[in-house]
């Protein structure tokens, strides 16, 4: 997007709003950006990683990017239903999407790492899932982009650019904002939650400001 774009969305702001990440043009949206994105670089984290169930990991973005130095890793995406529907399109032997952990367990057999970047905030019951994806038993879990707070844990209502979904440039077409509740998470609860685990790193997530990113490992 060129500045005149930038300028002109602010003063001119899209006024029709969609709701939720399961809203069908959300998901074509992150699906057809993401199939059309070419990643570059490389991603120390999967240097020797086999297998990765990858939490709220849209239509396969994290996959495209870790193949490209380990070709035979095994990925499992577990995602929202809707977004679990669409992507199957995008599903080889070696990266499944799955609306459900035990099920994305189940076909990965042991897992060597747990990712999750900026999406259990969007859970409904965040502590919960935090403890299925425990019970998978993952050698190693790491997350980014987590908003972690030591006060009152209340959801806040977040809105976004329908083109600022996905990876890459913005999708043609009309605008639209993205309208999705946003739950902070108490720092002490979430830590918690990894019963088995313990933290072996912790620090403020530079992606993105007043959140934190975690390292657990298995007992």
């Amino acid at each position: 997007m060129n500045f005149i774009q930038k300028v002109r969305r602010k003063l001119f702001p899209p006024t029709e709003v969609i709701e939720g990440y399961e809203n069908p043009e959300l998901v074509e949206t992150i699906f057809r950006k993401t199939a059309s994105y070419v990643p570059v670089g490389e991603w120390p984290l999967v240097a020797g990683v086999k297998t990765v169930l990858d939490f709220g990991g849209g239509a396969g973005i994290h996959y495209k990017i870790a193949r490209k130095q380990s070709p035979d890793i095994r990925w499992a995406v577990v995602e929202t239903s809707a977004m679990v529907r669409r992507a199957r399109e995008l599903a080889t032997n070696r990266l499944m999407f799955f609306d459900e952990i035990a099920k994305a367990a189940d076909w990965l057999g042991e897992i060597e790492l747990m990712h999750s970047n900026g999406a259990i905030q969007y859970v409904p019951v965040a502590i919960d899932t935090i403890k299925a994806l425990c019970a998978a038993r993952p050698a190693t879990m790491v997350w980014h982009r987590v908003p972690i707070t030591d006060g009152i844990v209340e959801p806040e209502v977040q809105t976004s650019f329908l083109s600022d979904n996905g990876p890459g440039l913005e999708a043609a077409g009309k605008d639209k904002l993205v309208r999705y509740a946003r739950h902070w998470i108490s720092g002490n609860a979430f830590v918690a939650a990894h019963e088995g685990y313990r933290v072996t790193e912790r620090a403020a997530d530079p992606r993105e400001h007043g959140t934190q990113q975690f390292r657990f490992t298995r007992h």
